[in-house]
């Protein structure tokens, strides 16, 4: 068994203690396991002692836990999302959110506190804007004032996995691979599989309506397209609705483990698991994979490859972190013209504010005056971690006059020591001299100095204003 390479020394008591506690373990049981005494694993879970190479090593075997697990950069969303939540304004605490030394090594020490309170904010967040607008007059549809945020919670499902769903992952493969013994074409193999093992009859309809791509009526036995829709996404309504049949009782264990606050955020993440599983099956990992690596993340050469559309392949790159077969981690993101963020899932610790906005020197917001060009750009966050992204428009065009089209932004972002697998990294200075632009999580929590580009002043810190001189931001702090 190879000893895995540690740098600085690893402080990690506290996920110790929660990986423990998670696997009821004593701490006699655990020691015993890693072969080390028990004392010595005390001192280790209380932060006296660092994570040495050897039991690392034997942690990760004994638990089948990837090395990253215990990667203090896996700590960095969360501590942004915790400084976030201290400087709401509404607390009073800001001083405390500006030691983001004292908030990294709380996070460290106390995670799972760490994550109940970065919840609490997110609910709390929540709750009041839905009663500023139910106060204002603009009431749920259902009358009933229900304060909840489905979406988020599903997105933070999704996050807190690394964006990667294994279970669902691996049964998605393996019924894959049998279908491949029996017909190389995969997309009529999913075809005949609804229709033979479970009886459904698939209907082509042109009177379905503009709204409605696809409807799966179980007591029928019958599903029905839009003669809109192609190839490759009537193969994957049929994967997703495959893998609602076939692994339903899977995809439910996963739903009521996450303990979702009301009915349609369980509605939300079954749908999310059922289109994880039809990407999953259309294409398989290993392949797809293989081909990426081989590729070198050309989306685009993907796109054709498979003729899914470039949307389609993004969502799929982004959950590539099986631990014995990682491809590059990256945070996907779809936004519109208004800024609006419709999508987003990340494999790594990038973070996007709750307040405020985006980043307006980020890139994804110049494509859409570039319609179908892709875009890189190098971007360093204010914490110094830098970050190579590339975006490009998509668009779904309408199906008949007089129908709105939608054109939304994708943009792709890995950390800087990833971009030499990409082939949107030829040529470009990656090294010391690159050229990076510096952005934020969002004007709310960004304390950048000067930045032109600043709508809202940094929450929790205090301003120098003065009427006899004129700055570059409109807000200086210093």
């Amino acid at each position: 068994m190879s000893t895995p390479p540690i740098g600085p020394k690893m402080y990690v008591g506290g996920r110790i203690r929660s990986l423990r506690g998670e696997r009821g373990l004593s701490q006699q049981a655990l020691a015993a396991v890693l072969g080390i005494s028990a004392s010595y694993l005390n001192q280790i879970e209380h932060d006296n002692r660092p994570l040495t190479g050897p039991v690392l090593a034997k942690i990760t075997e004994a638990f089948g836990l990837d090395i990253d697990f215990f990667d203090p950069q896996d700590d960095v969303r969360l501590v942004a999302e915790l400084r976030e939540a201290l400087l709401d304004e509404d607390l009073d605490i800001a001083p405390v959110a500006r030691d983001t030394a004292g908030v990294a090594s709380f996070v460290a020490t106390h995670r799972p506190i760490a994550e109940a309170m970065a919840a609490m904010h997110r609910h709390y967040r929540v709750a009041t804007e839905q009663l500023a607008a139910v106060t204002s007059g603009r009431d749920d549809t259902d009358g009933r004032g229900a304060i909840s945020a489905p979406h988020e919670e599903v997105r933070n499902f999704f996050y807190q996995r690394r964006n990667y769903i294994h279970e669902l992952d691996e049964a998605a493969e393996d019924l894959t691979t049998r279908m491949r013994m029996h017909s190389a074409d995969l997309r009529a193999g999913l075809a005949a599989r609804l229709e033979d093992r479970h009886g459904v009859r698939i209907v082509r309809r042109v009177d379905l309506g503009d709204n409605v791509l696809h409807r799966f009526d179980p007591d029928e036995k019958l599903i029905e397209f839009s003669a809109s829709l192609s190839p490759g996404q009537r193969a994957m309504k049929i994967a997703a609705e495959l893998g609602l049949l076939e692994h339903g009782d899977l995809i439910e264990e996963l739903v009521d483990a996450a303990n979702y606050t009301t009915p349609d955020a369980a509605t939300l993440a079954r749908l999310g698991l059922a289109n994880y599983f039809a990407a999953a099956a259309v294409l398989p990992y290993s392949q797809f994979h293989g081909l990426a690596e081989d590729f070198r993340y050309d989306i685009e050469r993907l796109s054709a490859f498979y003729a899914l559309s470039y949307e389609t392949i993004c969502h799929r790159l982004s959950t590539l972190q099986r631990p014995s077969m990682r491809g590059v981690p990256w945070t996907f993101v779809r936004v519109d013209r208004a800024g609006n963020m419709s999508k987003r899932q990340s494999a790594t610790g990038f973070h996007f504010s709750s307040s405020g906005g985006t980043c307006p020197l980020w890139n994804v917001y110049e494509t859409f005056g570039s319609p179908g060009k892709i875009l890189t750009q190098i971007t360093e966050m204010p914490d110094g971690r830098e970050y190579f992204w590339v975006s490009r428009t998509v668009e779904r065009r309408a199906t008949r006059y007089g129908q709105p089209g939608k054109t939304f932004a994708i943009g792709m972002g890995c950390e800087l020591r990833h971009a030499d697998r990409l082939i949107y990294s030829d040529g470009l200075e990656l090294g010391t001299n690159a050229r990076a632009t510096p952005i934020g999580a969002g004007c709310r929590v960004c304390e950048r100095q000067n930045c032109p580009q600043r709508a809202f002043p940094p929450l929790g810190v205090m301003l120098h204003l003065d009427e006899h001189r004129s700055t570059i931001s409109p807000y200086t702090t210093s």
